[in-house]
């Protein structure tokens, strides 16, 4: 006849303390404690299954008490009783609930970003880290990728729309990508994000903000010129009208990119706006800006405050660092300028249609300058130098022509000639 066991009561449970080895307090039914000489309290429970002794782990005290232990060692006498080996039942949930955790949307989607980044632009990359982190992994995160559907991809949508269209249509572009990307993977069978087409409002294009009537620019020319702030934006604000450049390859201009003996700047295409294909295609090259000389003095008063640094508009806290994005924009807005009224991108739109409406450039110069796709009769790509002694007139006829605005000189009717 087996020795019959005294059931454990909860203060012998606490009052258990380590020896010199470890030792068990047996509870019956197999279900005992081992108190390890480290110190560590921790619920085993023996059973034999098609002949075999063996142990499973049940967890340790004081996180499972006495009476989880307890029902823990029923529900291995219950898949006993099924003829179900409960250590590989347990194995078995685990390996599921490991796959399942790496293939919730959250990780699949920080996968995705890991594995796709390097061909997005450092300031991209982050962007849609932080929106996905924001405004979706805190209600779909959690749940397998492919267990979700269409109507719970909305209503996170939703909730941005309600913030912001175009963000919410960014996030639905990205969501669906991770979704094709989990397809791919074989962790999803199709992408709930094709279904919502049509379900957000749709984005009315806006254009960047700017002044293109020259009565309108005059004051804002001599509001760049009048700024009171920090001196190394007020070059920035001064020089962006002349360059045609995009506010992102303007703050992050370095000194080496420029030689102002020959009134050049020089600027890495990987830094410019392109597509991904087209940045292939000209990895390596340079995009040539022709400086006129309202440009060149510019940059060499800044050069006595920031010409020893990598950055010619050197951050405020940081020198070993660009401007930030919002400092221009900013400014105007300082200066009394609305964001209806002009941008920091804006500047290129007031130059484009200025130097075509009213200055009457041809179009294929404006547009190369503007670092724009333009390609010759046979198709082929321009390159750098393409046009280059008419793009050096057209800058300067550009400075010059601001210069006379700023001045108060006879402004140009805003039309084209037969």
């Amino acid at each position: 006849m087996p020795k019959r066991i005294q059931p454990l009561a909860d203060l012998q449970v606490k009052a258990a303390k380590p020896r010199a080895k470890d030792y068990k307090l047996a509870d019956g039914g197999g279900l005992y404690l081992l108190v390890a000489a480290s110190g560590g309290k921790l619920w085993r429970c023996d059973y034999r299954c098609n002949g075999k002794r063996k142990t499973m782990a049940l967890g340790a005290y004081p996180a499972v008490s006495l009476s989880d232990a307890r029902q823990r060692r029923e529900e291995v006498k219950k898949l006993l009783a099924k003829g179900i080996d409960p250590g590989e039942e347990k194995k078995v949930q685990k390996a599921a609930q490991a796959e399942a955790t790496a293939n919730t949307f959250e990780a699949v989607a920080r996968e995705w970003h890991e594995r796709f980044k390097g061909e997005w632009s450092e300031n991209h990359a982050g962007r849609l880290l932080r929106r996905l982190e924001l405004d979706v992994f805190p209600y779909i995160g959690a749940r397998p990728i492919g267990e979700v559907k269409a109507p719970e991809l909305l209503a996170v949508l939703r909730r941005v729309e309600a913030r912001t269209l175009e963000t919410a249509h960014r996030l639905k572009i990205a969501c669906g990508q991770v979704f094709r990307y989990a397809v791919a993977t074989g962790r999803a069978e199709r992408d709930p994000a094709a279904d919502l087409k049509g379900a957000l409002p749709p984005v009315k294009n806006k254009h960047y903000s700017s002044l293109t009537d020259p009565k309108a620019v005059a004051p804002l020319l001599r509001a760049l010129d009048s700024y009171q702030g920090s001196f190394i934006t007020k070059c920035a604000l001064r020089l962006a009208p002349l360059v045609l450049i995009r506010p992102g390859e303007l703050r992050h201009a370095e000194w080496a990119e420029f030689d102002l003996d020959a009134a050049e700047w020089n600027i890495p295409v990987e830094r410019l706006k392109l597509k991904k294909k087209e940045k292939i295609d000209r990895k390596g090259e340079k995009h040539l800006v022709p400086l006129s000389r309202q440009a060149v003095e510019i940059l060499r008063e800044l050069h006595t405050l920031t010409g020893s640094r990598r950055y010619v508009f050197a951050g405020h806290r940081s020198p070993l660092r660009p401007m930030s994005e919002n400092t221009v924009n900013s400014a105007l807005r300082l200066m009394g300028f609305s964001k209806d009224e002009i941008t920091g991108h804006g500047f290129r739109a007031m130059a484009r249609t200025i130097l075509d409406e009213v200055l009457h450039v041809r179009p294929d110069y404006i547009e190369h300058q503007l670092a724009h796709a333009v390609r010759d009769p046979l198709g082929r790509a321009y390159n750098r130098t393409t046009h280059l002694s008419e793009r050096k007139k057209m800058m300067q006829l550009w400075a010059d022509y601001l210069n006379e605005l700023k001045s108060g000189a006879k402004v140009i009717p805003m039309r084209r000639e037969g």
